[in-house]
């Protein structure tokens, strides 16, 4: 091949795999960031003969005021009417954008809530070079000088009867289930102080135990799993964000294995075994407006009795 050839021949294939990557941005940042999903999944915590109760979790919203989108779908969550809320936190991106926040849940204020913080109710977001995030969780002490009105989001949620779990034990009675809670405030920011709730958990007081934290780092979970949680719920990770097809995800911006960066899953601790449930998330940083392989999403868990996963086992024998 002549040399004017191989180069004619290696300018195409740049220009291809350039029209390919352009692509993948399209489809990443004009449709996937919006193509929103409802993930439902059973979890089986509940005492035998205990009524299902159905949990919508909410995570790393990222609210603006330009999020219409976002702003849309989520006030659709309202129908769904779960006897219970859990939002694991970062839900703004923007000083305006609490009135956003509290008219896109709408109808789910009406219902019982829990809440934890994120770093981003606390702090504006702000630039990141997005490669960073391959050599490990990004910098916890480098935070935004510009602070958010989380204390207004606060109000709005304490108006509404949703509980602030911030280094607090809480319960709630839900369908005659005994549910209790205990949260920390966000680990990603070094603000987690879990043994101002640590402890063994006494299920004679309670049926069913669960732990809120934001950012699923291993010493939060592993602490909560060894106390004896039934379930821990957690968000941050956005699910890897920009995953590999039929692989997944690449980060999760904290020490969680990646395989587990969003989704169902089992973690055990000292001997014993919580169900962890990470949330993919609705939303992204303004700063990095794309999803790729993983769509934003909220989820409806069901708890249901121990006795009726055995159940569907042998049914689907």
């Amino acid at each position: 091949m002549s040399p004017n050839r191989a180069t004619a021949s290696i300018v195409k294939s740049l220009l291809g795999v350039g029209a390919v990557g352009t692509g993948c941005l399209a489809y990443a940042g004009l449709y996937e960031v919006n193509a929103f999903r409802l993930r439902r999944v059973d979890v089986p915590v509940l005492p035998l003969g205990a009524r299902p109760v159905r949990v919508l979790h909410l995570s790393d919203v990222h609210m603006t005021p330009s999020a219409r989108a976002r702003q849309r779908w989520l006030s659709t969550l309202g129908a769904l009417e779960p006897d219970l809320v859990i939002n694991t936190g970062d839900n703004i991106a923007h000083e305006a954008a609490v009135p956003f926040v509290l008219a896109s849940f709408g109808r789910l204020l009406d219902r019982p809530g829990v809440y934890v913080w994120g770093s981003n109710d606390y702090y504006a977001p702000t630039f990141k070079n997005p490669l960073r995030y391959l050599e490990g969780p990004s910098k916890r002490d480098r935070r935004s000088k510009r602070t958010l009105p989380w204390q207004d989001l606060a109000r709005g949620f304490k108006e509404a009867g949703w509980i602030d779990l911030t280094h607090t034990r809480a319960s709630l009675e839900i369908k005659g289930v005994r549910i209790g809670f205990r949260g920390t405030d966000d680990p990603h920011l070094n603000q987690d102080h879990y043994v101002e709730v640590a402890g063994l958990i006494d299920h004679e007081e309670i049926d069913v135990a669960i732990g809120v934290t934001h950012a699923p780092y291993r010493r939060v979970i592993d602490a909560m799993a060894y106390d004896g949680h039934d379930l821990i719920m957690t968000g941050h990770t956005h699910g890897g964000q920009v995953c590999v097809p039929f692989y997944g995800a690449l980060v999760t911006n904290c020490d969680l294995d990646p395989r587990r960066a969003k989704g169902l899953s089992q973690h055990s601790a000292g001997g014993r075994t919580a169900w962890l449930h990470v949330s993919a998330g609705v939303g992204t940083s303004p700063y990095a407006p794309i999803r790729f392989a993983c769509p934003p999403e909220a989820t409806l868990l069901t708890l249901t009795s121990m006795r009726d996963q055995v159940h569907a086992r042998n049914d689907a024998s």
